[in-house]
C-alpha cells in the first residue's frame, strides 16, 4: 500500500524547550511539568559543577554560518587568542562559525576553550577546539552559564541568537541585575544600522536614556577588545573588595 504524504515526511523530534513551553493538556501538568523541574535543576547543577573553576572568562557570540575562510572568522580567532594570552578563558556556544573561530583561537593559544552547546531540532555539532564541552537542553539554563561565568561579552556579527544574547546582557546591566561588565560589539559597519536606529528612535522617543547607550563599546580592533576587558576587570576588583568589607561589617554588628 502506498504511503501518504504525511507518512513519507521524516518525523521531527521535539526538544525539551519545545515540550516545556507547549501549552499543557488537561491533567498533563501533574504528569509532566512538575517532574520536568528536576531535569532543569539537574542541568543547573551540572553546569555549575563543570564551570565552577572559571573565575576569569569572556563569552564570545556570533553567527554559526560564518565560513572558516571569511575575514570575520579570522578576526574572531585572533581576538580569542589575544584574550587567552591575557589569561581569560573563552566561552562560546560550542558550535561552528564564529563560535568555532573563538574556540580555535583560545585553544591554539593554549587557553581554556569552553563550549556550551544546545539541543536543537537540527543537529548542531560541537566544534573540535574545546577543552571543556557541555550540552544543554534548555536555552535559559545555557544563557545563565554565559552570564554567570563571564567578565564580559564580545558580540561579533550574527543573527537572532546573537541579538538575543546582546540584549539579554544589556537588559541585565540596565536593570542592575548584574555588574556593569563590558559588552563589546565587534564590526562597526555591521552594527551601524542597529545603533543608528537605537539613537534615532529608542533614545529620541525616550524609550532608553543616553546612559544606556554607554553600556556598549563598538570596535574593529581585536587589541581594543582585550584592552576594554582587561581595564574592566581591574576596575571590578576594588568594587568586589568594598562590597566584601561592607558585608563583613554588617555580619560583625
Amino acid at each position: 500500500m502506498a504511503q501518504t504524504d504525511d507518512e513519507q515526511k521524516p518525523r521531527r523530534s521535539t526538544t525539551q524547550d519545545e515540550q516545556l513551553l507547549r501549552s499543557p493538556r488537561p491533567d498533563e501538568f501533574t504528569h509532566t511539568d512538575t517532574w520536568r523541574v528536576f531535569r532543569i535543576m539537574g542541568e543547573f547543577v551540572e553546569g555549575f559543577d563543570e564551570l565552577a573553576t572559571l573565575t576569569k572568562a569572556v563569552s564570545i557570540f556570533g553567527s554559526a554560518r560564518v565560513r572558516p575562510d571569511s575575514p570575520e572568522y579570522n578576526v574572531a580567532r585572533e581576538t580569542a587568542a589575544l584574550l587567552a594570552r591575557e589569561g581569560f578563558a573563552v566561552i562560546t556556544g560550542g558550535g561552528p562559525g564564529i563560535m568555532e573561530a573563538a574556540n580555535r583561537g583560545a585553544f591554539e593559544a593554549g587557553g581554556l576553550s569552553v563550549g556550551c552547546n544546545i539541543e536543537l531540532p537540527f543537529e548542531q555539532k560541537s566544534n573540535p577546539y574545546l577543552t571543556r564541552s557541555l550540552k544543554f537542553k534548555y536555552f535559559f539554563v545555557r544563557k545563565m552559564m554565559f552570564v554567570k561565568y563571564s567578565l564580559g561579552f564580545v558580540i561579533f556579527p550574527g543573527g537572532f541568537g546573537t541579538l538575543d544574547e546582546l540584549f539579554e546582557a544589556l537588559t541585565l546591566i540596565q536593570t542592575r541585575k548584574i555588574s556593569n561588565f563590558p559588552v563589546v560589539m565587534f564590526g562597526t559597519h555591521y552594527w551601524k544600522g542597529l545603533l543608528d536606529w537605537t539613537r534615532e528612535f529608542a533614545l529620541a522617543e525616550g524609550k532608553i536614556s543616553a546612559d544606556d547607550l554607554d553600556l556598549v563599546h563598538v570596535t574593529d580592533s581585536p587589541e581594543e577588545v582585550v584592552q576594554i576587558v582587561v581595564e574592566s576587570e581591574s576596575s571590578l576588583h576594588p568594587l568586589t573588595k568594598s562590597l566584601t568589607d561592607e558585608y563583613r561589617v554588617i555580619e560583625q554588628t
